[in-house]
């Protein structure tokens, strides 16, 4: 692998991929919908940007010409919490985008590609370990989570129509880690948190993981990993009882320590969506959030052990993450030292 194309490259993943690959000695083409961020992105590393978006595959495609491999991260997903519905946008990006994009990738002669998935796509029993073979079933999908079923499942007709094309699939859990420009909601839940706008700890379980644990991941799964195979990314199973001390320690903020009952989660995010309808902000916490919190909990167990075995993967301690995410953060001026908060709400 000389050269890769790198979709959604200004991303937390895509931007931590696109480091690992050039680390590796590999020359990058990152996708992305801003050359301004890009340029903000990359400022330090030699990377082709290529302007353009997935939901127009074809204003792009002469860019794969040349390339070696493809790495796909791109995806619709940071507005689908935030009140509304966005089922139109979530089909054009997620699937048929996706669907596009491996058909033009293999036209233009690429023969290796990496589709990120996500820990949507699989389901099963409270308290149990989930791995890879366990899919979950449409019925018990909100709309992105059904978006990723659907796009796996165009990646996987992909796979039987074209055999001569190794595609290989990472399934990352709830990534934190620098460079989060956007910021995802891991990296607005930091943000939050060392502001002391965080009113409480809210119920659920998640499996956290490093970003920059995810793209070495994938790398390796495209250099080792087999053809139409799936590996998990997960990281670590937590509640946020055990996230929030460790989120203390990286910023030297102390936790909250009310807890917030599911019921009050539910009328907060009805008072913040019917809040979003009259003002045209997105609500910070939506009912379609509090019912994910609500289905998933107990369902962020994964067991990764094909990952470890086929792939050496590991994930860093989520300390570490954490502090490095805030440090990246305070670096660029998001957490000036010594600011006022503007909001604190203690137990």
């Amino acid at each position: 692998m000389k050269s890769a194309f790198v979709t959604g490259s200004t991303g937390l993943l895509g931007n931590n991929l696109v480091r690992e690959l050039v680390r590796r000695g590999v020359h990058v083409k990152g996708l992305a919908r801003s050359r301004d961020k890009a340029k903000q992105q990359f400022a330090d590393l030699p990377v082709d940007i290529v302007e353009g978006d997935m939901t127009d595959v074809d204003g792009f495609a002469s860019a794969l010409q040349g390339c070696d491999a493809l790495f796909h991260t791109a995806a619709h997903f940071r507005d689908c919490y935030k009140g509304g519905r966005h089922v139109e946008r979530l089909q054009a990006t997620n699937v048929e985008g996706t669907a596009r994009l491996l058909d033009v990738a293999h036209r233009h002669g690429i023969r290796q590609i990496l589709h990120t998935s996500s820990i949507a796509v699989l389901d099963g029993p409270p308290g149990h370990p989930i791995d890879e073979t366990m899919a979950r079933d449409l019925a018990h999908a909100d709309d992105y989570y059904r978006s990723k079923i659907l796009s796996d499942q165009e990646v996987m007709r992909f796979c039987a129509k074209h055999p001569d094309t190794r595609v290989v699939m990472v399934l990352p859990g709830w990534m934190f880690g620098p460079g989060d420009m956007g910021p995802t909601s891991a990296g607005q839940l930091v943000l939050d948190f060392a502001s002391r706008k965080l009113p409480g700890r809210i119920p659920g379980t998640f499996s956290v993981v490093d970003a920059r644990d995810v793209a070495q991941i994938q790398v390796n799964a495209l250099l080792k990993g087999q053809s139409g195979q799936r590996y998990l990314a997960a990281g670590r199973n937590m509640t946020m009882d055990e996230l929030f001390p460790l989120l203390a320690q990286a910023t030297g903020v102390p936790a909250p320590t009310r807890s917030i009952p599911l019921g009050l989660l539910k009328v907060i995010a009805w008072v913040n969506e019917t809040q979003s309808r009259l003002t045209g902000a997105p609500a910070l916490v939506s009912r379609a959030a509090v019912r994910l919190l609500e289905r998933e909990a107990g369902r962020t167990q994964f067991n990764q052990e094909k990952t470890v075995r086929e792939l050496q993967g590991a994930f860093r301690p989520t300390l570490e993450t954490l502090v490095d995410t805030t440090n990246w953060y305070r670096q660029r001026g998001h957490l000036a030292p010594g600011a006022t908060p503007r909001m604190v709400l203690s137990g």
